[in-house]
């Protein structure tokens, strides 16, 4: 019986430590999932000129961005933590609860990885990204 149960502690043991690994598998994945939403959009946004063409004017490049495009380049946990809110020349993006420092680093580095900024004004702050690429 005590053999019987030994091997149960172990069996229970190796499940913990797959356990373990398949949850680091998971957050790497998360991370993957979320390099490539930003690969994607950005290049999305960023149009293709065939070499042998002139240089198209700048207006030409202009897009403007939709809150679809802005929620795509952030992962589902920190979406879910954010509101985004369409104005005349901004995506405004608002937390809806405090979002600590860790998750404030990601969401900032991902705002200023697509040209916005952070605007700090006590309850009013804010990131805002511009629509126009």
């Amino acid at each position: 019986m005590s053999e019987e149960k030994e091997n149960i502690e172990k069996l229970v043991e190796r499940i913990d430590e797959l356990l373990i690994i398949l949850n680091g598998i998971v957050e790497d994945l998360r991370q993957v999932s979320t390099s490539l939403k930003s690969l994607a959009v950005s290049q999305v946004t960023q149009p293709v000129t065939a070499p042998t063409t002139p240089p198209p004017s700048p207006e030409t490049y202009e897009k403007e961005r939709s809150i679809e495009d802005i929620k795509m380049m952030f992962p589902e946990e920190l979406e879910n933590l954010l509101s985004f809110e369409e104005k005349d020349e901004y995506i405004v993006i608002k937390p809806r609860q405090f979002l600590g420092s860790e998750n404030f680093a990601k969401i900032a580095s991902i705002v200023r990885g697509i040209g916005g900024d952070y605007i700090s004004a006590g309850k009013e702050s804010h990131f805002r990204v511009p629509k126009k690429t």
